[in-house]
């Protein structure tokens, strides 16, 4: 209990303690004096009387305070959890925000790869098959030269069989014409 109210419920006791010790004095009737009209009663009494619905009008009052801090306290407490709520339901809006923008970046990026993947690629294949077309304009060239080669090579052998076998036959005919027989044969 707080201090004042532990006061008063004091302060209470001790009125109850003080009637109850004077309750003659309280019973003793008087005249009493409403504006209006007279009336005989116990002067005491009505005192009491009024201290009790003075007592009864604060004890009226606190719990009425009391009962209007519970219940800002617990509209408090509903609008402290609506808020977190609220807040718990923007965070995770805002994490579902982030996935989105993060899925839809790494899908960017994945056909942006692609994309470029299958850039590279075709350009791989152009130059393989242009260095498979100048492969084989190459090998065709050198195929041609080597034929070329060939051609000359055979020619000149021939020309150096032609030569040898002319070569013989002046050698074979100068050789007849010392010889006594061949020399007979050709005078004949």
């Amino acid at each position: 209990m707080r201090f004042r109210t532990l006061f008063l419920f004091v302060l209470l006791v001790l009125t109850g303690f003080f009637a109850l010790l004077n309750w003659e004095a309280f019973n003793t009737p008087s005249t009493l004096s409403l504006g209006f009209r007279t009336v005989e009663a116990p002067v005491g009494m009505v005192m009491l009387g009024i201290v009790v619905v003075m007592a009864a009008m604060c004890l009226a009052v606190v719990i009425y305070v009391q009962g209007a801090a519970l219940f800002d306290a617990r509209r408090q407490a509903r609008d402290l959890q609506a808020q977190r709520d609220l807040a718990e339901k923007a965070e995770a809006s805002r994490y579902t925000e982030l996935r989105g923008f993060i899925n839809g970046e790494l899908l960017s990026a994945t056909r942006a790869s692609t994309e470029l993947r299958m850039g590279l690629l075709a350009r791989m294949e152009q130059l393989e098959q242009r260095m498979r077309e100048t492969m084989q304009a190459t090998g065709n060239t050198l195929a041609a030269h080597i034929s070329e080669l060939e051609d000359r090579l055979a020619a000149e052998r021939a020309a150096a069989r032609q030569l040898a076998a002319a070569l013989s036959d002046a050698r074979r005919t100068a050789a007849c014409k010392s010889c006594p027989r061949c020399s007979a044969y050709s005078a004949g």
